[in-house]
């Protein structure tokens, strides 16, 4: 069965076939940040989408090339810039380095490429590309300084987002970086300088100023990845209009289809209400973390409903995602301290797990526009029978071996495995007097000594092999 996705641009299901001859190599490019605040736990659903379905076509034989951009001029980070009374790169450097570190918390593979619209080879671009432009006609300096996309050079215009642009009036230009549906017309490719710009500014062939949002993706994704991508992720909210803009200047300036595949993750609500810091509901991933909520915990409540619907995000999904966690964590632990184990016992061929084909249907569900639900369903299944095995005297050692393996492919789609947490001494020392406090029945002491550790953020477990400790 191929992989198949759900293209935005056609609205369908279709068979993935990328444009490599050999059919093994993937272009993708994914929008990344605009690089003044934070980013919230919105922007972070369609980085961990993005994220599956990379480490999917991977795990499926694909070498992906995957860019993902840092937007550092806008209209955004220049207002934010000016608010700080500090430089622009100087402001948006801060918010560089807490995107890749919360790209570490959420265990997102790096990308390929993370071009930043002001490294002065992109500029360089995004000048070449408007000149084209401007050279062919579908683009014009107005009297306000600024160069525009000519929109009625376009007649695809609008076919992304599905808008019919008979039945909607153009609106003359539109020189903010975003705007709705309704103030549909000619868009800013690069914007003459004005004040509120302060010391952003480049020179042009049309005088000093700044190149416009969306040329910015155009000229990097052209730049690194060639003028035909098979992939381009966001979420619903660049539909229009930046990826619509996108098509448009970059087909006019190659003369080919920009993208085969627009994928596209739905909104975040919290609580059941849109996220907005007058409700009070808007967090990013570092209030979370504050909060004591771990980088795998969210990224497990923001993976487990499928990108293209929208997603509910609550406390007692993040409470689910921990139960979720713990209970496959333990399912390692214990078909991993069993796999050693020497045992006689031979088990009855016609009861052994079902381990292939547990693997075979998890990877097959993502196959179908990333069915994670069925694909989690068919793990959850794989625990439980081999637990109900083990429990029962079916399973050997040697099928724990095999479990275990088909863990860590999954898990490499997945990244659910628990973080790498040196056990501090003091806990040590607690368990180690626990241990002589069992030793000599003296159980009140051991009650008491495992509620310290309890207290420290700390889980004893007694075994067989003696007790095991785990972070809560």
């Amino acid at each position: 069965m191929p992989v198949r996705l759900h293209n935005t641009y056609t609205r369908q299901l279709e068979d993935f076939t990328p444009l490599d001859p050999a059919g093994r190599a993937v272009k993708m490019y994914t929008c990344g940040p605009t690089v003044y605040n934070h980013a919230h736990i919105g922007n972070v659903r369609a980085y961990v989408f993005e994220d599956l379905l990379q480490r999917h076509l991977e795990a499926r034989g694909y070498a992906v090339e995957r860019v993902m951009n840092l937007t550092d001029v806008d209209d955004k980070t220049i207002r934010g810039a000016r608010a700080a009374g500090r430089r622009l790169a100087d402001f948006t450097q801060v918010y560089k380095d807490a995107f890749f570190q919360d790209l570490g918390t959420l265990r997102i593979k790096r990308a390929s490429h993370f071009p930043a619209a002001t490294e002065p080879q992109y500029l360089a671009r995004m000048i070449e590309m408007i000149a084209q432009l401007v050279r062919d006609g579908i683009a014009y300096q107005a009297d306000d300084k600024s160069v525009y996309f000519r929109l009625s050079k376009f007649p695809d215009y609008g076919k992304l987002a599905h808008l019919n642009l008979d039945e909607l009036r153009p609106s003359g230009r539109v020189n903010s970086d975003e705007y709705e549906k309704e103030n549909i017309g000619d868009f800013a490719l690069w914007k003459a300088w004005d004040e509120a710009d302060g010391d952003v500014r480049w020179d042009s062939p049309w005088g000093a100023g700044r190149p416009g949002w969306h040329i910015e993706c155009s000229a990097m994704a052209t730049a690194l990845l060639g003028p035909e991508l098979d992939i381009h992720c966001g979420g619903v909210d660049n539909i229009f209009p930046h990826h619509e803009a996108e098509i448009a200047q970059s087909e006019c300036c190659t003369g080919e289809k920009f993208v085969r595949y627009w994928m596209h993750c739905a909104h975040l609500m919290v609580d059941g209400q849109k996220m907005s810091k007058k409700l009070g509901n808007f967090h990013t991933l570092r209030d979370l973390m504050d909060k004591g909520w771990t980088g795998r915990e969210v990224r497990f409540a923001l993976l487990t409903v499928n990108y293209r619907l929208p997603l509910n995000f609550t406390l007692a999904g993040l409470e689910a995602a921990r139960a979720a966690l713990a209970r496959i964590d333990e399912w390692v632990r214990r078909i991993s301290d069993f796999r050693f184990q020497i045992s006689d016992q031979q088990a009855d061929e016609s009861e052994m797990v079902p381990l292939v084909s547990r693997e075979r249907y998890f990877f097959l569900a993502l196959d179908d526009d990333l069915n994670i639900s069925g694909a989690m369903g068919h793990l959850f299944d794989m625990i439980r029978e081999s637990n109900s095995a083990l429990d029962h005297g079916r399973l050997t050692p040697a099928q724990a071996a095999g479990l275990l393996h088909l863990w860590e492919l999954i898990n490499c789609v997945l990244a659910f495995h628990p973080d790498s947490v040196a056990v501090p001494a003091a806990v040590l020392a607690l368990a180690e007097q626990r241990q002589q406090a069992r030793a000599g029945k003296d159980w009140p002491a051991s009650d008491r000594l495992r509620d310290e550790i309890a207290a420290l953020g700390w889980i004893v477990k007694d075994t067989k092999d003696g007790p095991k400790l785990t972070q809560r």
